[in-house]
């Protein structure tokens, strides 16, 4: 059975790939991009360079070249302090801002839109047991979440911000601002 690739797109910024039993959704992505005239760019790299997270994953994710361009953007975001390293943090640190949410939205009464704030990078050297967990951590927190993952293993990610000998697998972007520059510079 030969697996049919489907591509729907509803304005600039939804996605929705489907093979047989993968699926990769982009609801919204965030207004800076959207509005710049390299938005559709992005788009179109999200949604052509995609595999599974996993062999048995029902999730795909972009497959993103690390690129002068990008590594200058990790960089800048690194330093501007909106990066949070490893699986567990992130974990953490979404579960955190999710439960902020909730509340000021039962005190508001409104609901947020469904726009993708966050970001994870991820190297593609992890285990499958890595992937599997950050499977679970979008599906928690989808539509805000969406990953990327890079091509390029741990320890070349974990130098690029850490230094010599440092290890980084994930990288949450945890700024809207830093979720929309890293994005832009995947264009080049």
């Amino acid at each position: 059975m030969t697996a049919k690739r489907s591509f729907i797109g509803c304005g600039l910024g939804c996605i929705h790939l489907s093979w047989v039993a993968m699926q990769t959704t982009i609801t919204r992505l965030p207004k800076p991009v959207e509005e710049d005239q390299r938005g559709d760019q992005v788009i179109h790299l999200l949604s052509s360079h995609t595999r599974p997270l996993w062999s048995g994953s029902k999730i795909t994710a972009a497959s993103v070249k690390l690129t002068p361009n990008l590594e200058a953007a990790l960089k800048n975001v690194h330093q501007a302090g909106q990066v949070v390293r490893g699986l567990e943090l992130a974990e953490n640190r979404l579960a955190r801002e999710q439960r902020g949410q909730r509340i000021s939205d039962r005190k508001t009464g409104t609901s947020r839109g469904e726009r993708v704030s966050r970001l994870l990078l991820l190297a593609d050297d992890g285990a499958e047991r890595f992937y599997r967990n950050v499977e679970s951590l979008l599906r928690r927190h989808d539509p805000r979440v969406l990953a990327v993952l890079l091509e390029c293993d741990s320890a070349t990610l974990g130098e690029l911000l850490f230094g010599p000998g440092s290890i980084a697998r994930l990288l949450l972007l945890e700024h809207k601002e830093a979720v929309s520059h890293v994005f832009l510079s995947m264009i080049e």
